[in-house]
């Protein structure tokens, strides 16, 4: 029973990355596009000689729509390879913006089941691909970059608490947050993560600390009028509280369900609000509490137990 806990509370690396890094860290920039007028012939040379699985099709530097290798298939089993890339194309396609985090990505792609996402800037301009590859390429990359930091240089401030002398000693992080500020979004989780690297801690404990703040933040952002997340760092454990002025939570029991979301359309469309926060937030952690009041906000505690590290 107690390594199916503990397995429960893993979070690998893998994981944490897809709650750091940005689309625009992983897509393929150098895009190969078609025009409207492509036939499919073309197309199929196109995604032969290349070895892509599909191409945005670009009329006056604007996407209009997408072929893929399926719309290939399609065409050459109906015998119509004189039919244009406009006539077998997807029109106006799901994309994903270069600004999100890559973690909502991946949520369209687990969602919708596509191979890619034409990727797109704030100004809508086409400037990228993203497919499975090109996310698996860039969280290696990332882990080789990380080993070789590691192997570099580590601050550490593992003595911090050794020589104090309290009953209780604790350092205090606090981070504001802002309501549907999704630009921002993520910075508190990210800089509390940041903060407890250089202090040393294990970095099976970091990722776990992440991902939970990561979802409590995003609630915050998502759902209320704002907060803030408070960590309390002692030499044993971590307690993060988010607490935030908003609406309340009617149902608490009903909150916990994974895939329960009351996010607004907008708000999946962007890859959010998939009801897997405080699901995510549980597993992560060791004890978890929720109190909210409807009307007035809700108070989100959790903790995240670990092995004295920061006393040797």
């Amino acid at each position: 029973m107690e390594e199916k806990e503990r397995g429960i509370k893993e979070a690998t690396r893998l994981k944490e990355l897809a709650y750091e890094l940005r689309v625009e860290e992983a897509m393929t920039k150098d895009v190969i596009s078609v025009s409207p007028e492509t036939t499919m012939a073309e197309v199929r040379n196109i995604l032969r000689e290349n070895r892509i699985s599909g191409v945005p099709v670009l009329e006056n530097g604007r996407m209009v729509g997408i072929v893929t290798v399926e719309d290939l298939i399609k065409a050459l089993a109906d015998g119509h390879m004189d039919l244009s890339a406009a006539q077998m194309m997807t029109p106006d396609p799901v994309t994903v913006n270069s600004d999100e985090l890559l973690i909502s990505a991946v949520a369209k792609f687990t969602k919708l089941g596509f191979g890619r996402f034409p990727v797109t800037d704030k100004n809508g301009n086409l400037v990228g691909i993203l497919t499975h590859g090109d996310i698996v390429r860039a969280t290696l990359k990332r882990l080789e970059l990380d080993y070789h930091k590691e192997e570099i240089r580590r601050y550490r401030a593992s003595h911090i608490f050794k020589d104090i002398l309290a009953d209780r000693v604790g350092l205090v992080f606090g981070y504001h947050v802002i309501a549907r500020d999704f630009e921002r979004a993520g910075e508190a989780s990210s800089k509390l993560k940041k903060t407890l690297t250089r202090l040393g801690l294990p970095p099976q404990i970091i990722r776990r600390v992440s991902i939970a703040t990561y979802e409590a933040e995003m609630n915050i952002v998502i759902y209320t009028e704002g907060g803030e997340i408070v960590a309390e760092v002692r030499p044993h454990l971590i307690r993060v509280d988010a607490l935030d002025k908003g609406p309340g939570i009617a149902n608490i029991e009903e909150a916990m369900t994974p895939g329960f979301s009351t996010a607004p359309d907008w708000v999946r469309e962007m890859g959010f609000g998939a009801g897997m926060g405080l699901p995510n937030i549980k597993a992560s952690a060791d004890r978890m509490n929720i109190d909210s009041t409807l009307g007035i906000g809700t108070h989100l505690t959790f903790i995240i137990e670990f092995p004295e590290v920061l006393t040797k």
